[in-house]
């Protein structure tokens, strides 16, 4: 190697040292272990919290996406129900004349009780019809439970009712605990405050709510927990007949209580948020695996296999616990006679049931929608104080390596 070529190398590596030292410098001065980090720490929040944010905007594209096909669905399908409806104005209307009637005389019937809740909720729904059913106060109410059944039968209708007694055929019914919490509210001193709830109400249409009343709560009842019948529009429950200990069936028996009452298609689906309807909820609850028998006779030869109480139609009741009933029937209140809709065609209880269930799944993709912006808004409101820790911390870091620059070092800004 020529001595000029030795000079050129010795020349490059000095060059190259004094490089690597300034560099070396640059990361002591500007971006030591601990900065470094903390930096690289705020910049992955950051950035994990914005794919958060647009993680919850996509969330709510598509719930919005999912209720506007529900809504329109639900139209398509009111739209024929309208078309069944018109087209079976043409057919008999004695049966539904009488159903009407029946009702409005089972309405006649609560209003008698007028300072009980139930005869101001009753009151509430005359004068005001379905919009009663959006004031926030008994928006959670679905009604009474003389009125959420039907029965073919009179004389079985006045059997149940005398079963049930006259203080829970007039029970509100209501969706959750927290529409039971508006209907009566209370002071510090534990009084009952008679301005606001049932009792508010009731001073307002001039009737006075007078001593106790039940409301019940549908969706903290246990619901039945087996089958139903298969192709039973009405959704009976698949219980199990009672035999004797001889393995026959008791003469007489005709069925049992529960599934002797017609519930109206639109409380058939989704009467809770959880998805249960009124008959494996309330209905349920109310009647268990009450028999009905024919006679008083047949009853008492099938007591060893009455569990849950029993009825005849001559008028003979056992409660639970073979606690029997004696003496004159004292509730005159009945549930209405029920109504088929004989003329309709068996798509039109489908299409109710559809739009019923879709209607119960808009409302659990409204709350799901309502959830998601909360959480979107907490994202934002957390992004937003992380993104200034980050370019505080950013400009403080600037602020120093200009320092160091003032102070004769060559630095380049952190980037």
């Amino acid at each position: 190697m020529s001595r000029g070529s030795i000079k050129e190398v010795r020349l490059i590596t000095t060059l190259l040292r004094g490089t690597q030292y300034k560099m070396e410098r640059l990361r002591q001065l500007s971006t030591t272990p601990s900065t470094s980090y903390i930096l690289q720490k705020l910049e992955d929040v950051v950035h994990e919290m914005g794919l958060k944010i647009k993680q919850h905007e996509e969330n709510i594209k598509f719930l919005k996406t999912q209720k506007n096909g529900l809504d329109n669905s639900i139209l398509d399908m009111q739209v024929a129900l309208g078309k069944y409806q018109t087209e079976s104005e043409s057919g008999p209307e004695n049966e539904e004349l009488s159903h009407v009637l029946s009702e409005q005389e089972t309405i006649e019937q609560i209003l008698r009780y007028e300072k009980s809740a139930a005869g101001i909720w009753c009151q509430l729904k005359t004068r005001h019809g379905t919009q009663a059913s959006h004031l926030p106060l008994t928006k959670d109410v679905l009604g009474i439970v003389a009125m959420l059944g039907k029965v073919d039968d009179d004389n079985l209708s006045r059997l149940l009712s005398d079963y049930l007694g006259l203080e829970t055929m007039l029970a509100i019914v209501c969706k959750t605990y927290d529409g039971i919490k508006a209907l009566e509210t209370y002071d510090k001193e534990g009084y009952i405050n008679k301005t606001s709830g049932f009792h508010g109400l009731g001073s307002s249409i001039g009737r006075s709510l007078d001593g106790r009343f039940l409301v019940i709560c549908v969706e903290n009842l246990r619901p039945y927990g087996g089958e139903f019948i298969a192709d039973d529009p009405q959704r009976r429950l698949d219980i199990l007949k009672p035999r004797l200990p001889n393995g026959e069936s008791p003469p007489g028996f005709l069925g049992f209580a529960v599934n002797m009452v017609s519930i109206d298609s639109v409380n058939l689906y989704c009467a809770t948020s959880s998805g249960y309807g009124l008959r494996e909820t309330l209905f349920y609850n109310l009647f268990s695996r009450l028999h009905v028998y024919r006679t008083r006779a047949d009853m008492l030869q099938a007591l060893p296999c009455i569990r849950d109480g029993a009825i005849s139609l001559d008028g003979g009741i056992i409660k639970h616990n073979n606690v029997f009933v004696l003496g004159k029937r004292e509730v005159d209140l009945k549930f209405p006679k029920s109504f088929a809709k004989s003329n309709l065609p068996q798509d039109y209880f489908e299409i109710e049931r559809q739009i019923k269930e879709m209607k119960w799944k808009k409302e659990r993709t409204v709350e799901d929608m309502q959830r998601e912006q909360a959480l979107l808004d907490h994202a934002r409101f957390n992004f937003g104080i992380k993104k200034e820790e980050y370019l505080k911390f950013l400009a403080q870091n600037s602020s120093y390596t200009r320092q160091l620059q003032a102070g004769g070092e060559r630095l380049t800004p952190i980037s």
